[in-house]
């Protein structure tokens, strides 16, 4: 098989003949076309700094009949391409009749469970809420008719809170061992698009989603998992600092000494039980703040100037931060280009914003959410404080907002101007079930909306149009991320509870589909390896061997 080599930093004009790509590899490399065996795209990304002249920028993978010539003359941007083949870390021992419970189908839950799956282990993955179309249809109901199920919506159920959101797989976490590769992969595998492999920023969108945990779902299911729905894990049951089992809402026990917690960052309740039962939990930091929406077509032309609309480039999104005078950061989260505000909530009595996009990102307008640092200082009281400290404010959107889950929202010069919004403009919000004009300096700790007050001017300097008068603040973006942590070690186990694995988002540990995904996968390799060796522990060699 050829040898590999991967070079980065290839810059080409952005409508630049397909046949470019070939000839500036082989200029890289100062070879003939015939020492050139092949080559595969790894990354397409975009240099948009000077947005009338943006340059496409290409990293390679080629197959070269002579590498190690190539290698000695030192180029510039050329290495031995990595081995990103992912291999698995165990297999399940025959005769081995303990299954891993999985709590949460989310990315995090997924991954898990479809690694164990693949190792042989047959998890169980308990999910509270329903599979994914029947969440979708009790959604749709929150959306259209402002009918809340608390067990079913947009934080809880198959797919978990990324299913409704614009799909993005990209992360700025550290993957030494690639395990985003093989995220990608495997939704490749279950129907996504080929171009996630190498776009710079690829997402899926929420329709391509649903059909894709759908896939995956099969695919554990055939090989020997097991998901099961409306399945509310009530208590883990625990002796001797060791998981022995968990109690479902009904009353059902399973046996199990291993179980994965990925519960998302909205399962309240749950945290609350891990409390009472005694697992290490300690608050940690989160952001809150508003969702703004703008027209697509001023960030598109912001951004990327004549260019605007070149299919490449797609919908433009931007990324935004300001150091406030009081000391507050305040930062763009989860822009989604040509998509809408959602409703969020989980809860009844509490207004939740959200952004999704789907894949083709060809609504009307852009939004993100402009949200403010917020520290455990903010919220004293026990580890717990946080979650109440959203709810304060959730409850406090849905008052503003009418009380039937309607959500409050100003136009942008309103709010600059501080005075309350009486009607809207130019700018049509996109959330349902409706939005409510009103005056948001009540919606917010004063803090955050003096720091908001400050940031949007400043992001004007940066992207054009973005303080205009009739953009639109929506109330309130609370669920930027878990406002506890369920501390682990190295070993992935919590620190005080044997065979608890803390993973995903919820328990503190990433951030968005991508880094949860790999975080399943982590946690996975490290139950599967505890199980192996505790089964060794307690079975004869002779067995093993057979």
């Amino acid at each position: 098989m050829p040898a590999m080599l991967r070079l980065t930093e290839i810059r080409l004009p952005l409508d630049h003949p397909l046949d470019d790509l070939k000839t500036a590899i082989l200029k890289r490399l100062g070879v003939p076309a015939s020492e050139l065996s092949g080559y595969t795209l790894f990354r397409r990304g975009y240099d948009a700094r000077k947005r009338n002249a943006i340059v496409l920028v290409y990293t390679v993978d080629v197959e070269l009949k002579n590498e190690a010539a190539l290698l000695k003359k030192n180029i510039p941007h050329v290495a031995p391409a990595p081995d990103m083949s992912y291999r698995v870390v165990a297999q399940a021992p025959q005769g081995l009749h303990e299954r891993p419970v999985v709590i949460g189908s989310g990315p995090c839950g997924i991954f898990a469970g479809l690694l164990l799956a693949q190792m042989g282990f047959r998890p169980i993955i308990l999910e509270r809420g329903k599979e994914v179309r029947e969440r979708t249809k009790d959604t749709w109901d929150l959306w259209r008719k402002g009918k809340l199920d608390p067990e079913s919506n947009v934080q809880f159920g198959e797919g978990g809170a990324g299913t409704f959101s614009d799909g993005k797989l990209h992360s700025q976490i550290k993957d030494p061992k690639f395990y985003g590769r093989k995220v990608l992969a495997e939704f490749v595998k279950a129907g996504a698009p080929e171009e996630i492999m190498y776009v710079s920023k690829p997402h899926i969108g929420t329709f391509r989603l649903v059909g894709m945990v759908e896939q995956m779902r099969h695919s554990i299911e055939a090989l020997g998992g097991e998901i099961r729905f409306r399945s509310r894990v009530a208590d883990i049951e625990i002796e001797n600092e060791q998981v022995c089992g968990v109690v479902l809402a009904d009353g059902e026990h399973i046996p199990t000494r291993h179980v994965v917690l990925a519960v998302g960052h909205s399962a309240r309740d749950t945290f609350e039980m891990l409390h009472k039962r005694g697992v290490y939990l300690e608050p940690k930091p989160f952001s809150i703040g508003f969702r703004i929406e703008h027209p697509q077509s001023v960030i598109d032309r912001a951004r990327f100037g004549s260019n605007a609309g070149n299919p490449l480039l797609g919908s433009a999104d931007y990324k935004l931060v300001h150091h406030a005078a009081n000391g507050r950061s305040v930062y763009s989260f989860c822009m989604c280009p040509g998509g809408t505000v959602v409703a969020a909530a989980s809860e009844e009595g509490h207004v939740v914003t959200n952004g999704m996009s789907q894949y083709s990102r060809n609504e009307r307008n852009a939004n993100s959410g402009i949200v403010v640092g917020i520290t455990p200082a903010d919220f004293p009281g026990d580890v717990l404080a946080g979650i109440e400290f959203q709810r304060k404010w959730e409850a406090r959107a849905f008052e503003l907002g009418g009380r039937n889950y309607c959500a409050p929202g100003q136009r942008v010069g309103d709010f600059l101007a501080q005075r309350p919004s009486t009607s809207l403009g130019e700018v049509a919000p996109s959330y349902t079930p409706g939005v409510t004009p009103t005056d948001l300096s009540s919606a917010l700790p004063d803090y955050a909306i003096a720091a908001i007050r400050e940031a949007l001017p400043a992001f004007e300097k940066q992207i054009k149009g973005f303080a205009m008068e009739d953009a639109v603040l929506t109330g309130v973006e609370t669920r930027t991320s878990s406002p506890v942590r369920v501390k682990r070690g190295e070993d992935f186990q919590s620190i005080n509870i044997k065979g608890l694995y803390p993973a995903g988002e919820g328990a503190g540990y990433a951030g968005g589909i991508l880094s949860a995904a790999v975080d399943g996968i982590e946690v996975a390799e490290a139950v599967a390896l505890d199980m192996v060796k505790n089964w060794s522990a307690d079975v004869p060699s002779a067995s093993i061997s057979k």
